[in-house]
């Protein structure tokens, strides 16, 4: 057997359109990545077989031999002890589907998976910008929401795997309907998708008209994107001045329940909107003064993630590196159901 020196993981990262597969060592560098499509709106074998042509291609590098262990990450609902995708919105040819089983057969390693937040944390938590702290909230900003918190380098999340969906806490009961069946979910005010809506509805009002985002958006009501939103707020414009800072009391009020309910040393920011919102860290401790009552709210620190786009690809890794090094057996999906 490899040394813990020697030790490689192969890490997949599977997505609604992409399957991001790589190999990495145990201090958390991808020593080498690919990625392949992802047919996920055709059949279950079909998209399984993505993944595999996706894996495939990690274990044509002679290094592969050294690998010990496959981690899997994926968005959407999954019951870790299992290994089971329970259902996931962008990748609709699976639900209730032996994920982990599936893989371990073909390749005859021991699989891990995990949802992508949550090993995204996990990732930021061993080797990324939270290494050097004991608890550590991640959250992710881009088309949507998602987070993870991880304590002493184990993720918090539940007794299935499905706990951390902070994307779909409520911060108003009364607020719009969100695709998940509540209401008011933060993910309606403060994701990309949420800031890009607002401004579009802006612009198209009196108000609005004078705004440069339209024409920063080419004269397309449905080209205007958070990014373009946010290059306005930048250069003054008052309209996104005002949407940006909408979207920043609404993250900060979550974010205020978040230290109140967990405390975590250090709130990691993540996803492709993750340094802007950063970038006004003075609103969100401003606004704390109101939404977080915890007398440390201050001395919970704010930095921006390392990882970037690889994060959950790299923690996927890291679901398969526990502390202990130990691999405790996982209950197949069919014992499971026996």
């Amino acid at each position: 057997m490899p040394t813990a020196e020697e030790k490689l993981i192969v890490a997949v990262d599977i997505g609604g359109t992409k399957v991001a597969a790589g190999l990495v060592d145990p201090n958390g560098k991808v020593l080498r990545k690919l990625r392949a499509p992802m047919v996920a709106r055709r059949t279950a074998a079909e998209g399984l077989q993505a993944v595999f042509d996706a894996v495939d291609g990690v274990f044509r590098d002679r290094r592969a031999k050294r690998a010990t262990a496959i981690g899997v990450s994926v968005a959407g609902w999954i019951d870790s002890k299992r290994g089971v995708l329970l259902k996931a919105a962008n990748i609709p040819c699976w639900r209730d589907f032996p994920l982990a089983d599936e893989i371990e057969k073909r390749y005859g390693l021991p699989v891990r998976l995990g949802n992508d937040a949550n090993t995204a944390a996990l990732a930021e938590a061993a080797w990324g910008a939270g290494a050097k702290y004991d608890s550590v909230f991640y959250v992710t900003l881009g088309t949507g929401i998602g987070s993870g918190f991880v304590v002493h380098k184990e993720i918090i999340a539940g007794p299935t795997g499905a706990a951390g969906e902070g994307g779909h806490m409520s911060i108003d009961f009364r607020g719009p309907l969100c695709g998940c069946g509540k209401r008011g979910c933060i993910e309606l005010y403060a994701s990309g998708t949420a800031i890009a809506k607002r401004a579009r509805a802006q612009v198209t009002n009196r108000a609005g008209r004078r705004s440069e985002i339209l024409a920063l958006a080419g004269g397309k009501l449905d080209a205007v994107t958070s990014e373009i939103v946010f290059k306005a707020a930048i250069d003054g414009d008052k309209t996104a001045n005002s949407i940006v800072h909408q979207a920043v009391e609404c993250l900060a009020i979550w974010l205020g329940n978040i230290v109140d309910l967990l405390e975590p040393e250090v709130i990691v920011f993540g996803g492709g909107l993750g340094q802007r919102m950063l970038s006004h860290e003075h609103l969100i401790r401003q606004a704390w003064e109101t939404w977080a009552i915890n007398p440390r709210r201050e001395q919970v620190e704010m930095v921006a993630a390392r990882y970037g786009s690889e994060s959950a690809l790299v923690g996927a890794a890291a679901l398969c590196m526990r502390r202990s090094q130990v691999w405790k057996p996982r209950k197949s999906a069919k014992s499971a159901n026996h």
